[in-house]
């Protein structure tokens, strides 16, 4: 629909930056004006009512042009070259690592210098974690931002960062770095300001004078961390008010229902856009919006917010993907991907973190059923999203998904998820983990899981005893974790030292600012001296480096594997087996996971039902050839193993 006046305010922008609208800036301009009216009306749907209101529409219109207006010819020729591609981010081209930069390499400057070894890997795809200015001891690992445009002095410098950008892009990398939408650090100007008596920043956040408001918030409200955090209000004794704090009580929520405050991180998000950021991951999404009554999570306007940010991204810096972290229940979080006719519009990623808990499921019981439970909600993702693939990253592990996935495999909720507390924290004698229990609730007794891949497969125990065989159980297990993620549709993105087989590292409990939080347990200091075991073939490093290269570059061979929502899971045939298909013009793969410590048979005639029919399947992971058998006949998969297997 034509808006005179809205196109007479976008032009009046455009023209005061100098934009050419008629030459080199036409693409832009025209992007402009076609999602203006869609721009206009999420925005007004969130604030008409707001005093500020049209004030702020007018500054975010401004914001969105001064962003386009400042991105460097590099940056736009790279929007215009991933506009081409269509969708950049399906490729199976695209292989991922998430680290902590002082934890893997000290610092950022040391950075460019690792490039060499991600390349050897097989990894395009960097995302660092939080690298923005954060107090020392009271920093939640970043994600209590002081400053959201400086880098904090722990990393390096905002020159720092500059340069590893340019040395990635040279090499034709990927950077993700995170947003922290939600909340900032108590130490933010904004928050000094508020705790000064400034109204205008006492506006930014949810303030009030007393506890009823703050009372009548928390009827409803659940606690994310009910031991180290508990409630979702601190009291600010500067200012005798008392301040929504839901994640700890140095982190103050923001407050959306103020337009300026999203006008002012909506420049924040360009800012970071403008630095060569490929991928923006927006931290905890589903709280972004609060009312009372509510949950305060997962709320419509949530939604709407994201959709008006993901627009205002697209008409000035189109290259730029978003990712929405929303580690929820299975049905909400396909809602970020976009309902209605905003399906496909709001986050261009989320994570499976459904998927990754069910291979954890799958891994202790070696039972698959509740997997498989599982998959018709997974598989509603829309054509043009993609998932972030993983069995492993910074944040706990949590038993996600619903207990109707949990009984439709007969099993009962609470002892199943009981057991699987025990299983990998080692409280169960037999239990070869070596894990711990994160944010346990004493009401509830819902608690997540600590610890690193090798740790909760394993091997941690098995070095400890000398144990051989042990140590060769857990490398299966580690292999098939990460295959599994590696093939199951979406961007796979490997946690830095899990591609080593690194364990647990204690070392956090000597350090008063992270004691108090076991998931520190596995983001472990990485040992260069270490490293260079990948060139020993008989080491646990070189095995497991190893078979992850060879997992990365299976995937990048063959074009079956982007994500252009071609997956099939097959019948379980086995209840230790999950297999899944995925197909495309010109291949068809069967990939096929054996959960169980024992071998486990799938007859011939699962391979013969569905698309292509072929007499041959070669195994890209094992090198061999099978023949298709008859019916009564068995495909054997050894004990852990797995089988990436094209149909010729």
């Amino acid at each position: 629909m034509y808006n005179y006046q809205l196109h007479q305010q976008i032009s009046l922008s455009v023209l005061q930056h100098h934009l050419d609208v008629a030459g080199k800036d036409n693409l832009f301009y025209s992007r402009f004006i076609a999602n203006a009216q869609e721009i206009a009306q999420l925005y007004h749907n969130l604030y008409q009512n707001h005093p500020k209101g049209k004030e702020e529409f007018s500054n975010l219109l401004e914001t969105i042009t001064k962003a386009y207006a400042s991105r460097t010819d590099v940056l736009k020729q790279k929007d215009e070259e991933k506009e081409e591609l269509g969708n950049w981010f399906l490729s199976n081209q695209l292989a991922g690592m998430s680290l902590y930069v002082d934890r893997f390499c000290g610092s950022l400057q040391n950075l460019p210098s690792k490039l060499a070894y991600f390349e050897e890997l097989g990894v395009n795809y960097l995302h660092l974690m939080p690298i923005f200015e954060s107090p020392e001891g009271e920093s939640d690992g970043g994600y209590a931002v002081s400053n959201f445009r400086e880098v904090d002095p722990r990393f390096g410098s905002l020159d720092d960062l500059k340069a590893v950008q340019s040395a990635m892009q040279e090499q034709g990398m990927y950077l993700m770095i995170d947003i922290v939408l939600n909340h900032t650090s108590y130490r933010h100007q904004w928050a000094e300001k508020a705790k000064a008596g400034d109204k205008r920043y006492q506006d930014y956040f949810y303030m009030y004078d007393d506890r009823y408001i703050p009372n009548q918030f928390e009827e409803h409200m659940p606690e994310i961390f009910p031991e180290s955090a508990p409630g979702s209000f601190s009291y600010v004794p500067e200012c005798n008010k008392w301040v929504m704090s839901v994640f700890h009580n140095y982190q103050w929520d923001l407050n959306y229902t103020n337009p300026e405050v999203l006008v002012t991180m909506m420049d924040t998000i360009f800012y970071y856009a403008n630095l060569g950021v490929d991928v923006l991951r927006i931290d905890a999404p589903a709280f972004i919006w609060k009312q009372l009554g509510t949950s305060c999570q997962n709320l419509p306007e949530a939604h709407n917010l994201l959709r008006l940010i993901k627009l205002c991204v697209q008409v000035a810096a189109p290259g730029m993907a978003l990712l929405g972290e929303a580690i929820v229940a299975p049905a909400e979080i396909m809602k970020y991907f976009g309902t209605d006719r905003f399906v496909a519009k709001e986050c261009d990623f989320a994570y499976n973190a459904t998927q990754m808990a069910l291979q954890w499921d799958a891994l202790a019981t070696g039972d698959t059923r509740v997997m498989l439970a599982a998959q018709h909600e997974i598989l509603q993702k829309p054509y043009g999203c993609s998932w972030i693939t993983y069995t492993r990253c910074h944040d706990d592990i949590g038993l996600g998904y619903d207990d109707s996935m949990i009984r439709a495999a007969g099993f009962n909720a609470y002892e199943h998820r009981k057991f699987l507390k025990e299983y990998y924290s080692g409280a169960l004698p037999y239990s070869p983990a070596s894990g711990a229990l994160f944010s346990v609730n004493p009401k509830t007794q819902d608690a997540r899981i600590s610890g690193s891949l090798a740790s909760l497969c394993g091997l941690e125990k098995a070095i400890n005893r000398n144990d051989t065989s042990a140590i060769e159980i857990a490398l299966q297990k580690i292999t098939l974790m990460q295959a599994q993620s590696m093939f199951v549709g979406g961007l796979p993105i490997l946690f830095y030292g899990d591609e080593l087989g690194t364990v647990n590292d204690y070392g956090y409990l000597n350090d008063p600012g992270k004691s108090y939080d076991n998931r520190w347990m596995h983001r472990p200091i990485i040992d260069w001296n270490r490293v260079e075991k990948i060139k020993e073939p008989d080491t646990i490093e070189a095995k497991v480096f190893h078979a992850t290269q060879k997992l990365i570059q299976i995937r990048k061979n063959n074009s079956v594997f982007a994500d252009t929502k071609n997956l099939t899971w097959l019948t379980p045939y086995n209840i230790h087996i999950a297999g899944f298909i995925r197909s495309n013009e010109d291949q068809q793969f069967y990939c096929l996971f054996n959960f169980s410590g024992q071998a486990s048979y799938i007859t011939w005639y699962a391979f013969k039902n569905h698309g292509k029919r072929g007499n041959k399947l070669f195994d890209h992971w094992s090198e061999t050839m099978h023949e298709i058998g008859h019916d009564h006949e068995y495909l054997i998969i050894p004990a852990y193993g797995c089988c990436i297997m094209e149909l010729i």
